[in-house]
C-alpha cells in the first residue's frame, strides 16, 4: 500500500503545532523525542550519596575551610535556605556497570545556583538549577566509563539565589526566606544521536515559523513533518533516518552575498545588581568555568568577558582557574574585553573617573594578557557621555560596542554601525547589534532581526551577534553552540560563524563605505530616575572624587618638598579601584537591592577615611612646623587652593577663636573667616589675633522689608525670600537687572507623583512632570545678620512623614546665592524637584559634563527634543541669554529638566523596587544660584562650581611663625581662563614623574602656560595611559619649568614630567 500522501500545505498551522508538541517537555514527553534524550540513569546510592555542611548565617567560606567540617547525609527533596546562605554538598559517585565505555554527566538541580568542584579544589563547573532559559545542570563525570570505575568524589558548593538574586519577580526586593528544593541529583548517559536530532528539529521547527512565506520555511516544515512520521520511540534506526532527513536539508548553503553575523559567546555579569560583590565573585567563578569546558569541547567556540575586577576578583579567590583563562586568551578562545575596571555608568563619574576607569582596565589587561583592549565593551549602560569618544581614543581602543539605545521609549535610535563622534571631534567605529540584545540565545528570529533591524545594512552588510545567558551570569549553553553550529551557513538565513569582536571591527573597517557620523551624547530615553536614586551613593562619590583630587595634587608636592614623605602609590590605587568598583552601572545609578548599598556605604566610608588620612599626612608633612597645638589655640588658618585660580571664600572654621573672628555662624557656631585671595595651587594665611583678615570684605546684611520679605544684600546682589520660603527677586546691583519673573518664584519645592510603567528604581517617566504639589515653607526666619554672612532659615513640610530644613546664605565676598538643605525623607513613589523662574530666553540650557558641557533644548518641538524631559548634568546646569545668565550649582545632584525659563533640579526620590527602602532617611546637600554678566561662554560658571565643590584646604596655624612662610604655588596655568587644571598625580609606573590633565571646558580654541616648581628635566604628552605621544619643549626662567600648549574645543591634554629627585 502506498504511503498516505500529506497535506500540510493545507493545514501549515496544524503541522506547525505538531512540530512544537514533538520537541515539548510536557504532557507528550513520553512519545516524543524527549523519551529518547536518555540512554541509562541512575540515581540514590550506591550510584549518589549525598552529605551537606551548611556555613552560618551569609557566610561564603572557602574549600578548604568547608571540606574540613562535618557532613550529614541528606537526600533529594532536600531544602536549601535560607535566601544567601550557602551550603556544601559532598557527593560520592560510584558510576553503575551498565554505564561502562559511556560518557557519563551528573544533573545536579539544587534549584538555585552552584558550583562544581573536585576533591583537590579545584573550581570546575557552574550549576544553574530551577529550569527556564537559564538552565543548566549537567556535569561530565568522565567522557568513557571504565569497567570498574573507583568512587569519586566531588564537592558541589551550593549558593541559596537564583540567577536573579531572591527577589520577587524581576526587580523585586529580595524574600529573605526563601527556600530551594534539591530536585535532582542522577548520573545519566545521553543519547548522543537523539539529542543531534532534537538540536535540528529546534532549528528546522523556528525557520518554519519565522519564514512561514518562503519556499525555504515550507521546506522546513516538511522535513521536520517527515522527521516525525520517521521517529519511533526506542528505535535508534529510526533517529539515524530521522537524522539523514535533517542533514539533507542543511546541506544547502546559503550565498556568499548573504548577511554575515560575527557571534560571541559572553555572560554579561554584573558587578552587582540583585545580589551583592560577594555573590559576584562567585558568579564569575560559576560562569566562567562552565565556558572553560566548552572550549575545550568545542574548538572553534569563541567567549569574551569583560571588566578587569571580575578578572582580578578571579585571580585572587580562584587562582588555577584564573591561569587557565590565561592559557585559553593566549589561544584566543577566551577574549578579556572592554578596557575598563568596571562597565561603568557613564553619566555620574566625573571626566577623571572615567580616565581611571580605562587607565586601571587597560593596565590590568596588559600586565595580566599582555595586550590592551581595542573594543570598549559596554552594552547595559543607561547613556553614553559625548567625552566618551575621546576618552576611548586617549585610552588607546578605537571600537565602541553597545545596544542599550534600542531600549528607547520614545524614538528608535537611527543607526546601528556608525562613527561616533565625540564633543572634540574625535570619533569611534560604533556597532549596536541589530538583534536588539546581549543575551541572545542563537535563535533563528535573532538572525533574521540581525539583518531587518539593521539599519545601516546598505554600508556594512554584517552585524555583531552577543549571545549568552547573561546578567546574572551564566554564559553561552551547550544547546546555543549546537545550534548555531548547524546554522552557520544554511539556504535561507544569514551566514553565522564564531569570531573575536576586533575581526568583525576590522572587515567593517576595511570594507563598509559611507558610513554616517552621530555627533554628541548618545541620550537614553529611558531610565532617567538613575540620575537621582540612591542619593548618599551619589553624594559619597563625588565626595571621593574630588578628596582624592586634592590628595593627590598634595601628595605631589608633599613629595617634592618635605624630606621623608612618600606619595602613597599604592593605598591611592587601592582606593581608587574602590570608587570605580562603585561606578557599576547598576550600583551608582542607585538600581540595586538594599544589601549592595550597605555594601558600598562601606566601601565609600573606607576611602573618605583613608582620603582624610592621606590629606593628613600630606599636611603635615608640608605643614606640621607652622601648625597649631589645637584650633582653639591657633591664631591663624592657613588655606590650601586645589584649584589653579585665585580665589576668595568665607570659610567656616570650627572651634576658631580670637578678636579678630568678625562673626559666629549661628547654625554650627563655626568661627568665620575671610580666606582673601588665595593663589591657584597654592596658600595663604589668614590672621584671626585682628580683624585685618577681613578688610577685603564689604559687609552683607540681612532685614526684613514691609512685605514681610527677608533680604539678604551684599555689593553685588539683593535676595527677596518670601514668607513662603520662595525666592521673589534676586536683584543684580552692578547690572540693575531684576532675574526673577514678576509673579514667579525661584526655590520653589514641588512633590511630584512618581510611579513608573514598570522600573521602579530606574525610571522617571515624562507624565511625573504633570502631577505635583508646589510646597509652602513657614518659620522663616533670619539667623545670621553679617558682616560675612547672611542666612534665612526656611522649613518645609513635606508631608506628614517628612520634612526639609533650609539655609539660604549670601556670603560678602560674592553674588553666589547659596542653599543647605536637611531633608527627613520617608515617602512612597514621590519625586522632590525644585524650581526656578528665571527672567532669561533661551533656546537652549548648558549643563556641565565630563570634561566639557553639552547643551540641550528647553522647548519641545520634536519628540528628540521631548525625550530629554530630564537630563543629566554635573556640578552646574545654566541658563544663558547674550549678554546675561544664570548658573545652578549642586554638590551631588545630577537630574535636571529646563523647560522654557523654568529650571528644575532633582532632589530625591522614594521607589520601592529593587530597594524597598530607597533613600529613606536623613539627607543633607547644597545647591546655589550664581548670576553672570555675559553669556554662558563668557562667564566663569565652570570655577565658580568647581569652587562651590573643592573647599578650600584649612589648617589652623600659628600666624606668626608662618607669617614668612610659603611653599607654593607648585602649579600655575596662564593664558585662555577656558582650561581647567584637573588632576595633579604621580605617574603609575614611576612617582617620580608627575601626570598633570587639563581640558578646554567651553568649546573653543585656547593657549595656555603650565608652569611648575617642580625640579622638571623632560616634559611630554600622553595619552591616559601614560604612555608617550610626544615630547613637549620645556622653557626653564629661573626656578619655573614650563610648557606651552595649545588646546582645541574640549581637548583633554595629559602632560607628564620628569621631576629630579
Amino acid at each position: 500500500m502506498d504511503k498516505p500522501m500529506s497535506y500540510l500545505q493545507k493545514h501549515p498551522s496544524i503541522t506547525r503545532d505538531r512540530v512544537a508538541k514533538f520537541l515539548a517537555d510536557g504532557q507528550w514527553k513520553d512519545v516524543n523525542i524527549h523519551a529518547s534524550l536518555y540512554e541509562a540513569r541512575a540515581s540514590g546510592s550506591p550510584a549518589i550519596e549525598l552529605e551537606m555542611w551548611s556555613a552560618p548565617g551569609q557566610d561564603r567560606p572557602t574549600f578548604e575551610h568547608a571540606v574540613k567540617q562535618e557532613f550529614a547525609p541528606i537526600q533529594v527533596g532536600h531544602m536549601f535556605g535560607p535566601s544567601w546562605s550557602t551550603h556544601w554538598v559532598r557527593m560520592k559517585v560510584q558510576i553503575p556497570a551498565e554505564m561502562e565505555g559511556k560518557h557519563v554527566r551528573l544533573l545536579f538541580d539544587p534549584s538555585c545556583e552552584a558550583l562544581v568542584w573536585s576533591d583537590r579544589g579545584e573550581p570546575l563547573q557552574g550549576i544553574t538549577g530551577d529550569g527556564g532559559d537559564n538552565y543548566h545542570v549537567d556535569y561530565t563525570v568522565t567522557k568513557k566509563a571504565k569497567r570498574d570505575e573507583h568512587v569519586r568524589v566531588l564537592y558541589l558548593e551550593v549558593g541559596c539565589n537564583g540567577m536573579f538574586g531572591n527577589g520577587g519577580g524581576l526587580i523585586g526586593p529580595p524574600q529573605e526566606d526563601r527556600k530551594f528544593r534539591l530536585s535532582t541529583a542522577d548520573l545519566v548517559v545521553y543519547n548522543d544521536n537523539a539529542w543531534a536530532l532534537y538540536y535540528d528539529m529546534e532549528i528546522l521547527a523556528a525557520m518554519a515559523k519565522n519564514l512561514q512565506d518562503s519556499p525555504r520555511g515550507w521546506q522546513a516544515l516538511v522535513a521536520a513533518n517527515d522527521i516525525i512520521n520517521e521517529f519511533s520511540v526506542g528505535d535508534q534506526k529510526s533517529i539515524k533516518s530521522a537524522l539523514n532527513i535533517s542533514a539533507k536539508f542543511f546541506a544547502a548553503q546559503g550565498g556568499q552575498g548573504n548577511h554575515q553575523v560575527y557571534a560571541i559567546g559572553n555572560c554579561h555579569i554584573d558587578t552587582a545588581w540583585l545580589w551583592p560583590y560577594d555573590e559576584t565573585k562567585r558568579k564569575i567563578a560559576r560562569s566562567w568555568s562552565t565556558q572553560l569546558d566548552y572550549m575545550e569541547r568545542y574548538p572553534e567556540y569563541r567567549f569574551a568577558a569583560s571588566q578587569a575586577q571580575q578578572f582580578e576578583w578571579l585571580r585572587t579567590l580562584y587562582p588555577s582557574l584564573f591561569k587557565r583563562i590565561q592559557e585559553k586568551a593566549k589561544t584566543g578562545q577566551f577574549i578579556p574585553i572592554g578596557g575598563t575596571w568596571v562597565e561603568m555608568d557613564c553619566n555620574i563619574p566625573s571626566g577623571e573617573s572615567l580616565a581611571r576607569q580605562f587607565l586601571l582596565g587597560q593596565r590590568f589587561y596588559k600586565q595580566h594578557f599582555g595586550q590592551t583592549c581595542d573594543v570598549f565593551w559596554l552594552p547595559d549602560t543607561f547613556g553614553y557621555s559625548s567625552q566618551l569618544p575621546q576618552i576611548v581614543r586617549l585610552a588607546g581602543a578605537k571600537y565602541f560596542f553597545t545596544q542599550k539605545l534600542s531600549w528607547n521609549n520614545i524614538n528608535k535610535f537611527p543607526h546601528t554601525t556608525f562613527q561616533w563622534a565625540g564633543l572634540d571631534g574625535s570619533s569611534v567605529l560604533t556597532h549596536m547589534a541589530p538583534a536588539n540584545t546581549y543575551t541572545a540565545q542563537v535563535t533563528v528570529s535573532d538572525l533574521i532581526n540581525s539583518v531587518k533591524q539593521h539599519k545601516d545594512v546598505a554600508y556594512s552588510n554584517e552585524s555583531l551577534y552577543l549571545y549568552g545567558n547573561g546578567d546574572g551570569g551564566g554564559g553561552p549553553l551547550e544547546a546555543m553552540i549546537e545550534r548555531l553550529d548547524r546554522i552557520k551557513d544554511v539556504d535561507g538565513l544569514p551566514r553565522i560563524k564564531h569570531a573575536h569582536p576586533n575581526e568583525f571591527y576590522e572587515h567593517v573597517e576595511k570594507t563598509a563605505r559611507d558610513l554616517v557620523t552621530w555627533k554628541g551624547e548618545l541620550y537614553f530615553e529611558l531610565h532617567r530616575g538613575t540620575y537621582t536614586s540612591q542619593a548618599r551613593t551619589k553624594q559619597y562619590n563625588r565626595q571621593a572624587e574630588l578628596l582624592l583630587r586634592d590628595v593627590e595634587m598634595l601628595s605631589v608636592v608633599a613629595q617634592s618638598v618635605a624630606h621623608g614623605f612618600a606619595y602613597p602609590a599604592a593605598e591611592l590605587d587601592r582606593v581608587w579601584k574602590l570608587v570605580c568598583l562603585n561606578q557599576f552601572h547598576d550600583v551608582i545609578p542607585g538600581s540595586s537591592i538594599e544589601m549592595v548599598y550597605r555594601d558600598s556605604d562601606k566601601i565609600y566610608e573606607d576611602v573618605v577615611n583613608s582620603g582624610k588620612a592621606l590629606m593628613e599626612s600630606a599636611m603635615t608633612s608640608l605643614f606640621s612646623h607652622v601648625a597649631a597645638e589645637s584650633v582653639s589655640k591657633a591664631t591663624g588658618v592657613l588655606f590650601v587652593n586645589t584649584t589653579a585660580w585665585p580665589r576668595s571664600d568665607v570659610v567656616a572654621v570650627p572651634g576658631l577663636q580670637g578678636p579678630g573672628v568678625q562673626q559666629i555662624r549661628e547654625r554650627d557656631n563655626a568661627a568665620l573667616v575671610v580666606a582673601a585671595t588665595v593663589p591657584g595651587c597654592g596658600m595663604s594665611v589668614a590672621d584671626v589675633t585682628n580683624g585685618s583678615a577681613d578688610i577685603e570684605a564689604v559687609p552683607v546684611t540681612a532685614f526684613k522689608d514691609s512685605k514681610g520679605n527677608v533680604v539678604l544684600e551684599n555689593i553685588f546682589v539683593t535676595a527677596k525670600i518670601s514668607p513662603r520660603g520662595h525666592l521673589v527677586s534676586l536683584w543684580d546691583r552692578r547690572e540693575e537687572r531684576e532675574l526673577v519673573p514678576k509673579g514667579c518664584a525661584a526655590n520653589v519645592f514641588r512633590l511630584h507623583d512618581d510611579v513608573p510603567l514598570f522600573w521602579d528604581a530606574w525610571d522617571i517617566e515624562i507624565y511625573n512632570q504633570e502631577k505635583y504639589t508646589e510646597l509652602e515653607g513657614t518659620n522663616v526666619r533670619i539667623v545670621d545678620e553679617g558682616p560675612l554672612l547672611a542666612s534665612v532659615f526656611v522649613e518645609v513640610a513635606i508631608s506628614e512623614n517628612s520634612v526639609l530644613r533650609q539655609w539660604i546664605s549670601l556670603g560678602a565676598t560674592t553674588p553666589r546665592l547659596d542653599f543647605d538643605c536637611s531633608v527627613d525623607w520617608h515617602e512612597n513613589r514621590k519625586c522632590l524637584k525644585v524650581a526656578f523662574a528665571w527672567d532669561i530666553h533661551s533656546d537652549v540650557a548648558t549643563y556641565e559634563t565630563q570634561f566639557g558641557i553639552v547643551q540641550r533644548p528647553t522647548h519641545r518641538n520634536t519628540t528628540w527634543d521631548m525625550a530629554k524631559f530630564e537630563v543629566c548634568g554635573h556640578k552646574f546646569a545654566d541658563l544663558s541669554e547674550h549678554g546675561y545668565g544664570v548658573a545652578l550649582l549642586n554638590d551631588c545632584k545630577y537630574g535636571f529638566s529646563t523647560l522654557g525659563n523654568v529650571m528644575s533640579m532633582s532632589l530625591l526620590r522614594a521607589p520601592k523596587a529593587p530597594d524597598a527602602n530607597c533613600d529613606m532617611g536623613h539627607h543633607s546637600f547644597r545647591y546655589a544660584i550664581y548670576p553672570h554678566k555675559g553669556a554662558f561662554g563668557e562667564a566663569s560658571v565652570v570655577r565658580e562650581a568647581y569652587q562651590f565643590n573643592v573647599p578650600l584646604v584649612q589648617l589652623p596655624v600659628d600666624a606668626t611663625s608662618s607669617a614668612d612662610f610659603s611653599i607654593m604655588p607648585f602649579f600655575t596655568l596662564s593664558g585662555d581662563s577656558s582650561v581647567v587644571l584637573d588632576t595633579v598625580k604621580a605617574a603609575e609606573d614611576n612617582s617620580s614623574q608627575v601626570v598633570v590633565r587639563m581640558y578646554e571646558a567651553y568649546g573653543g580654541h585656547a593657549r595656555v602656560k603650565l608652569s611648575t616648581k617642580l625640579r622638571v628635566t623632560r616634559a611630554q604628552l600622553t595619552n591616559i595611559l601614560e604612555e608617550h605621544v610626544e615630547d613637549a619643549k620645556l622653557v626653564v626662567l629661573g626656578s619655573k619649568r614650563s610648557v606651552d600648549l595649545a588646546f582645541k574645543p574640549f581637548e583633554v591634554k595629559t602632560v607628564k614630567f620628569q621631576v629630579k629627585a
